[in-house]
C-alpha cells in the first residue's frame, strides 16, 4: 500500500491480500492462489510469532515489520503472485530494499522483523532486507 491506512502504518503484501480475500474480491483463481501460496508459505518460512509470541507486541516492539532478505528468493517469488493480484484489483504498493530496515528484534535465514527508526520509510513485507543486517 502506498499510502499509510488509519493507524498510520503500511499493511504489508500479506496483509492486503488478506483484505482482499476477507472482503470477499478474490476471484476462485486468485483464492486458490493465495491458499496455495499460503500453505507453501507454512511449510518453508518461519512464523516469528509462533517462536517468539511477543515479537508483534505493540508495547514490547512498536511498528514492528517483517522483511525478507535479500537471499530467500524462493520466497520472494512466491510473492510476486500476491503482487500480481493486487495490482489486478488496482491496490498500489511498491517493494522496498534497504540496507537498513530498522533495529532487528528476530531474524532467521529467510527474514528479519524490525522496528523502523525514527523518520524512515515503513517497509513492507515484500521488502527485502540485506543478507547479514
Amino acid at each position: 500500500m502506498t499510502e499509510p491506512n488509519r493507524r498510520g502504518s503500511y499493511p504489508g503484501v500479506f496483509a492486503l491480500i488478506n483484505g482482499l480475500s476477507a472482503a470477499g474480491r478474490l476471484t476462485e483463481e486468485q483464492e486458490a492462489f493465495r491458499r496455495g501460496s499460503y500453505a507453501w508459505f507454512e511449510e518453508n518460512y518461519a512464523n516469528p510469532s509462533d517462536i517468539d509470541p511477543a515479537v508483534y507486541d505493540r508495547e514490547r516492539n512498536p511498528g514492528a515489520q517483517a522483511w525478507f532478505r535479500a537471499t530467500a528468493r524462493p520466497h520472494l517469488e512466491q510473492v510476486r503472485g500476491h503482487l500480481a493480484i493486487l495490482a489486478a484489483h488496482g491496490v498500489g504498493c511498491e517493494e522496498l530494499r534497504s540496507a537498513d530496515p530498522g533495529v532487528v528484534v528476530y531474524e532467521d535465514e529467510h527474514q528479519v522483523v524490525v522496528i523502523p527508526r525514527a523518520g524512515s520509510v515503513a517497509g513492507t513485507e515484500a521488502g527485502s532486507a540485506p543478507e547479514n543486517p
